[in-house]
């Protein structure tokens, strides 16, 4: 387990009070940098003294990169707006409130009133093995502690597991794939445009990461497109603690009837693997049928196909299973009652 040593390596703290200065200082230190937002994943790692950056760049004194702005097509939101805002903005409260369920599950009211909705996106694995500095393949090791006869793995992946079984930790990433958000990032090539899925990766694609972001890159904003305003929303989080603990599971869906018939939807689950995952299967599976329990029990079952539980976490796959079934029917019901 992690030693908890409260004193932080030295570094050079800059604080830009623009995206341009931000973007000369990450061109100039490029892999000596660290970018920090709200800084609950950030002081972790400094605190524990596993990272060690020269230079901590903090976007906190950036004014563009904050704030909730109605657009043409939906709304964008600054990477580095509270969660807490997130939560209580009465255009995401009444047209994307699907993303203000997620966002006030996450950690506690302290933590959201600091943490950014980038950052939260954009968090580390919070495998402990690797967050206690232990050579692990996602530390650049080639061992997965985790996966081993005497690992303790009751939170790690179920699916997609390749080397590493950490699981991606967010809660409002699963909730801005299933509203089919784009995420701006600022690269050193210029700005980039991408669906929320791609924004994250997994470890077949570089088990170093659990993102796109690499030095000079910038998660400017995020934006959700009108496409799912108003639809039925499902949310729903599994975890240990009813505060501050991270998702054992969670599901996200928007869906649209046609009276009880799926017209259209998404669908999405995070801390099964190391990405947030888009179930696509699913969604082409139950498209057009009628929103009723077996077509619930039906998801929940494709939903879970080709699973893979290690030691301590067979749970997971009952779980994910009838998260999915109450993501179909729980917008059922909210239908019903509307």
């Amino acid at each position: 387990m992690a030693v908890i040593r409260d004193i932080m390596p030295a570094f050079q703290l800059l604080q830009p009070g623009t995206v341009a200065d931000a973007q000369k200082l990450l061109a100039q230190h490029d892999a000596d940098a660290w970018i920090m937002a709200g800084g609950m994943d950030s002081f972790d790692w400094l605190k524990d003294r596993i990272k060690r950056p020269k230079v901590l760049v903090d976007l906190s004194g950036i004014e563009e990169l904050r704030g909730i702005r109605a657009t043409a097509d939906g709304v964008e939101i600054g990477a580095m707006t509270r969660l807490s805002e997130v939560v209580g903005h009465p255009l995401i409260k009444e047209k994307y409130g699907l993303l203000a369920q997620a966002a006030e599950l996450v950690a506690s009211p302290q933590i959201r009133n600091q943490g950014t909705l980038g950052g939260n996106v954009s968090q580390d694995a919070r495998c402990w093995y690797y967050r206690a500095g232990w050579p692990c393949y996602r530390a650049g090791g080639n061992i997965c502690y985790a996966d081993t006869p005497v690992g303790r793995n009751r939170e790690h992946a179920i699916l997609h597991a390749e080397r590493c079984v950490a699981v991606n930790p967010s809660d409002t990433a699963p909730a801005l794939i299933a509203l089919d958000a784009k995420f701006v990032v600022q690269t050193p090539k210029g700005r980039q445009v991408m669906d929320a899925e791609h924004y994250f990766v997994g470890p077949e694609i570089d088990i170093t990461r659990m993102n796109i972001l690499r030095p000079g890159f910038l998660l400017m904003a995020i934006q959700i497109p009108s496409t799912w305003a108003g639809a039925q929303f499902y949310f729903e989080k599994m975890r240990d603690r009813n505060v501050w603990d991270f998702p054992l599971l969670n599901v996200a869906s928007a869906m649209k009837l046609s009276r009880s018939n799926i017209q259209d939807i998404r669908i999405a689950v995070n801390a099964a693997a190391a990405r947030p995952l888009r179930l696509k299967a699913v969604e082409d599976a139950v498209r057009g049928r009628e929103c009723s329990p077996a077509t619930g029990e039906a998801a929940g079952k494709l939903a879970v196909q080709g699973a893979v539980p290690l030691q301590f976490n067979a749970y997971k796959i009952p779980l994910m299973r009838n998260l999915v079934k109450r993501a179909i029917g729980g917008v059922q019901e909210a239908a019903w009652a509307s």
